[in-house]
């Protein structure tokens, strides 16, 4: 059934999206507008735009769904979301952003000094930012078909044209003003309801949801093979450590103008990611009281926070908040799906399309021609097999993804960082190993053909075994490598945790 009023609203997020993209093109000057913004992106409107970026349709939509599916124990999702920035605080944000590279393989090669190496974190940075961009744009398509009834195609197709025209109207000026405002966008589109929610239930003396023994209590299954156990603690690890690796997420921080406004930063995701996840769950709970199986077609994961409000407030109350919500849905979708798309743009822009044109031309490219037509060319994949392919599970296909970044990312990130002894081998191994058993994981998964029990388990959660794989990988081979250590090992170092005024004041 069509609803005017969350059409309506879905226009307005995409008409402000599309403003904010033109006047971050009138910003973007150069090569380092593009890719990090000028490097001038002061603290808090950084986390905004973090925010706004890390939010994607599984916070917004798959955390309400993923609580009332399975239970409490999903609510060890939005912890896991939001503690991934502690140990990206702790370990690596200020030695990013002295690293002065502008992506992940970028830093790759000025650590280790390896041009194959870059190619490979290259080839990941796409492949990661494919399989997080797909079920973005399969969100938007579901989305927009709840609301209006249209095809899922049309969704998928408006988000992608906005997507592109914003990254490539004005690259990381464009994508920041965007993502830092669509966070409060989204913070207000999802905590209104809730509060109006929650004082109808109040008032009413509404429901308790009606569940058995395992969705109460954590850690529980109908299913004695199921390994909830093992696989809680293997999101978890992939939600801390996958944080760091997630190339859209990385790239934010060489935004700031320092180490120290890195760290601020941080701490202000931190206080930014709370607030936010206080309310999905509520969605969850609610649901589980008031919406009926049909109510949400099947699929929890996308639509018990766009179901709930018409089926607690029949009439125009439940509309405008039904309204607002998917006003917010789409801002996710949005925002994620721009940083996305900006991390996979630059990607392909500087590992394929500029050293192609150089060959071919014996110069190099323009930085914004070749940049605008990696944003084309990075998003077509994904939205065909969107338009194409059976709709995925949203925090099934962000959860593989941060398994991927977590076995890949992370021990690079880590060890290049806190490790003077990491050679190029030695990384690379790590690189392929943790690349090439969580990729055959997420394909298992995804193809549902993992047996039951303890196999099932392993390939739906494979951080626990994979990433320490990569790690002990990584550590041996740079250790029977030696004579592969980068030359300037000490002076990479160096660059990486002293802090900016004390080389300024050295020289």
């Amino acid at each position: 059934m069509s609803q005017p009023l969350s059409v309506l609203a879905i226009a307005l997020v995409c008409f402000t999206t599309l403003t904010l993209g033109a006047l971050g093109l009138r910003l973007a000057k150069g090569t380092s507008d593009f890719y990090v913004a000028g490097r001038a992106v002061t603290p808090w409107r950084n986390a905004s735009a973090i925010g706004g970026e890390y939010l994607s349709a599984a916070s917004y939509l798959g955390v309400a769904g993923l609580v009332y599916d399975q239970g409490i124990d999903m609510l060890w999702m939005p912890i896991g979301y939001t503690v991934g920035y502690l140990v990206l605080l702790l370990l690596v944000a200020a030695p990013l952003r002295r690293s002065g590279a502008y992506t992940l393989p970028d830093f790759a090669e000025s650590r280790l000094e390896s041009r194959s190496l870059r190619r490979g974190c290259a080839l990941l940075v796409v492949g990661i930012g494919w399989l997080y961009l797909l079920p973005q744009m399969q969100g938007a398509g579901l989305a927009l078909r709840h609301v209006s009834g249209l095809p899922t195609w049309v969704g998928a197709t408006v988000l992608t044209v906005i997507v592109v025209l914003n990254v490539a109207a004005g690259g990381m000026r464009s994508v920041t003003l965007v993502q830092s405002v669509q966070y409060w966008i989204k913070l207000t589109a999802i905590a209104v309801p809730a509060f109006v929610l929650l004082l109808v239930w109040h008032r009413s003396g509404g429901p308790t949801p009606q569940a058995d023994a395992s969705w109460w209590e954590p850690l529980t299954s109908d299913e004695p093979t199921s390994r909830s156990l093992f696989t809680t603690y293997s999101t978890l690890a992939a939600l801390c450590l996958g944080t760091m690796g997630l190339p859209h997420i990385a790239v934010r921080f060489y935004t700031n103008p320092d180490g120290v406004a890195a760290r601020r930063t941080t701490v202000s995701v931190l206080a930014l990611l709370s607030i936010f996840y206080v309310f999905p769950p509520i969605y969850g709970y609610l649901g589980r009281a008031y919406l009926d199986p049909s109510d949400i077609a099947g699929d929890a994961s996308r639509t018990v926070v766009l179901a709930l409000p018409g089926a607690m407030l029949p009439g125009i109350d439940g509309q405008l908040l039904t309204a607002l919500v998917a006003a917010g849905a789409f801002a996710a979708f949005l925002a994620t799906a721009s940083g996305v798309a900006m991390s996979v743009a630059g990607a392909i822009d500087q590992d394929v399309l500029r050293p192609l044109t150089a060959k071919l031309s014996r110069g190099d490219a323009a930085p914004a021609a070749s940049f605008r037509a990696a944003a084309l060319v990075g998003v077509l994949a994904p939205f065909v097999a969107a338009c194409t392919a059976e709709p995925i599970g949203i925090s099934s296909a962000v959860g593989h993804a941060f398994a991927i970044a977590a076995a890949t990312f992370a021990p690079l990130l880590i060890l290049g960082v806190w490790w003077t002894r990491l050679t190029a081998k030695g990384a690379a191994a790590g690189v392929a190993v943790g690349g090439l058993s969580t990729v055959a994981a997420t394909i298992i998964s995804v193809l549902h053909l993992a047996p039951a029990g303890w196999p099932g388990a392993l390939v739906a959660a494979p951080t626990a075994w994979a990433t320490p794989l990569a790690f002990v990988v990584t550590i041996t081979v740079s250790l029977l490598t030696p004579a592969s250590r980068p030359r300037r090992w000490a002076r990479t170092m160096t660059r990486l945790h002293t802090p900016e005024d004390v080389l300024s004041e050295t020289g």
